[in-house]
């Protein structure tokens, strides 16, 4: 049996990881975390396997070509992202929903392919300036890749209302209490 997919998309900083993380360990029962593939390095305390799956962008090309991706992007210049068929296979046969954190392209495909099965949540953060001070205060990006950040985060915020629903991430404990309400409503529609 097929499960149901609840979709975060948002522009990097927007709050999307926390809030996820927030509703898996709140719903561990009900929700599993879809790791996502990418071509990009590890950061900080990131673990291959539960944060993401590191590949090289040869097999990640490679596995493109064999279609084993359900969607996949070139998210920036050279690091390629993308979720995994098998990855969506695995968690529904464990009896759990899929629950992303993924880009904006990602979450709009994921949606398109699996419709009214999926629910896709476009997390809002209060303006683009504080998105910028989010990332400015990670520390974890070179001035170049946080430039291209900004870039594609200017370009994300224009994409909210093709969602099912707008997320405002303005104050993080009321984000995660909205979060839970979604995902309790989404999850009892036959």
């Amino acid at each position: 049996m097929d499960g149901k997919l609840i979709i975060f998309s948002a522009p990097s900083g927007a709050g999307k990881t926390t809030i996820v993380h927030h509703l898996l360990n709140k719903y561990p029962d009900l929700i599993q975390f879809s790791v996502s593939a990418t071509t990009r390095q590890s950061r900080g305390t990131e673990i291959h396997g539960k944060d993401y799956y590191f590949i090289s962008k040869e097999e990640f090309l490679h596995r493109i070509a064999q279609k084993d991706f359900v969607e996949f992007e070139e998210v920036y210049t050279g690091t390629f992202y993308g979720t995994l068929r098998s990855e969506i296979e695995r968690i529904w046969k464990t009896g759990k929903n899929v629950i992303f954190d993924i880009d904006v392209e990602g979450g709009l495909h994921l949606k398109r392919k699996y419709g009214k099965d999926a629910l896709a949540v476009f997390v809002q953060p209060p303006s683009l300036e504080v998105l910028i001070e989010r990332l400015r205060s990670r520390g974890t990006d070179s001035e170049l890749k946080l430039k291209e950040r900004i870039a594609k985060a200017s370009k994300e915020l224009t994409y909210a209302d093709k969602f099912d629903v707008i997320l405002k991430n303005y104050e993080l404990d009321e984000a995660c209490e909205n979060a839970e309400k979604l995902l309790k409503d989404f999850m009892i529609q036959s």
